[in-house]
């Protein structure tokens, strides 16, 4: 099939994976209602097109963390992301590095922190969550930083895990969940030679190395379940911080007291972020927290954003809410479990080549000048951005 988009890609996966893959990558909680406003409202951000502004020396380079980035956009932690393309964690960190941008590693991936940082010259970023063994959090900390991890990720919104009724339906949890699992992989020889059979060990890498023992995908879901803790607070990060000596970064945040007290923590960053409408249905689409999270904390702690974001235009939109970087999730599994690393290259490319059309016709030649100005200022809309 011809890919031009982002959404292309989600076609070519969902034709290429196992249905449990698929909807495990693409669904979200309950009955997906935030999952389809990430989506939906910021694709009615309206830009404000200027023209006859010379912009022939257009450049999307940015600077986050001390890191120099050829454009505004960093690739999300993604469990499992091994599982979408053989060995995908280092398929798609050298991906990243190719396009000059970083890949963020979940805790709970396929390929383990030693296997992905060699594999790249770039400093790679690490995701982390709250969990009740924290021998283990202080192990993935430990490897994360003698590997050179540059960033540290850290996801506070998934004290348990969603409540999510695509996984029951298409085999990843469940009754006879194996088994299903199993005939699916029958029914796509594609994905069952080269990351069923080539792919191996399928196991969470960081975990096993940890425990000295595989932690297979049989016991993904119910170790997700035994291990994040509902007990998390503020104090909980404190030796983290104390520890990690690199940038911090709050991942799950959505309302603007939480990004108050992210800055009196002493983060250096923030996720705006919902988890891709994947934990609480019904909460605020990141289009809309974005804007007074800005107004209350911008300038006072980097602000990174996720959920929702499909192409170029949804990165300029975002930038111009007040974000200072994107980060990529669903697209590039999409496109990793389509095409591989070679399909995440591409996919990097079309994002690219849609900032520089949609900068050129808003008449900004650099990331720094994306802002408000740019958006069409209906006051009705602004005001139900902000939550009035």
């Amino acid at each position: 099939m011809i890919i031009s988009s982002a959404n292309d890609y989600r076609e070519a996966a969902r034709r290429r994976l196992p249905p449990f893959l698929f909807h495990y990558i693409d669904g979200g909680a309950n009955a997906e209602y935030t999952l389809q406003r990430n989506v939906e409202d910021l694709s009615q951000v309206a830009l404000r097109q200027r023209v006859l502004k010379d912009m022939s020396a257009l450049s999307l380079h940015t600077e986050i963390f001390a890191e120099q980035l050829a454009m505004p956009v960093a690739l999300s932690p993604v469990g499992l992301t091994g599982m979408y393309a053989r060995r995908g964690e280092v398929q798609a960190a050298v991906a990243a590095e190719k396009k000059g941008i970083p890949f963020t590693l979940s805790t709970v991936s396929v390929c383990p922190i030693e296997e992905v940082a060699p594999a790249i010259q770039r400093p790679m970023w690490f995701q982390l969550y709250v969990l009740r063994d924290r021998g283990f959090m202080k192990n993935a900390l430990e490897r994360a930083k003698a590997a050179g991890c540059s960033t540290l990720v850290f996801t506070v919104d998934m004290p348990v895990p969603g409540s999510r009724y695509r996984d029951a339906h298409s085999g990843m949890s469940g009754r006879n969940a194996a088994m299903r699992r199993y005939l699916q992989a029958c029914t796509h020889p594609h994905w069952s030679w080269n990351v069923g059979l080539l792919g191996r060990p399928h196991d969470l890498g960081n975990i096993s190395k940890y425990l000295g023992k595989p932690t297979g995908l049989e016991d993904y879901i119910g170790w997700l379940g035994n291990n994040f803790d509902p007990s998390i607070s503020w104090k909980d990060l404190e030796w983290i911080r104390e520890f990690w000596d690199g940038p911090m970064v709050i991942k799950g945040i959505l309302d603007p007291e939480d990004a108050k007290d992210a800055v009196r923590f002493g983060a250096d960053g923030i996720v705006v972020s919902n988890h891709g409408g994947r934990q609480l249905d019904g909460v605020l689409s990141t289009t809309r927290a974005l804007p007074p999270i800005a107004d209350a904390v911008k300038g006072d702690i980097k602000l990174l954003v996720d959920s929702g974001i499909r192409n170029g235009l949804d990165v300029v939109r975002m930038l111009a809410l007040g974000a200072d970087l994107c980060m990529l999730g669903r697209a590039f599994v999409y496109a990793l479990g389509a095409a591989g690393a070679a399909g995440v290259e591409h996919l990097l490319d079309l994002i690219e080549k849609e900032m520089r059309v949609a900068m050129t016709l808003t008449g900004v030649k650099s990331i720094q000048e994306i802002n408000t100005d740019c958006l069409v200022q209906l006051q009705r809309e602004l005001n139900d951005l902000k939550g009035a």
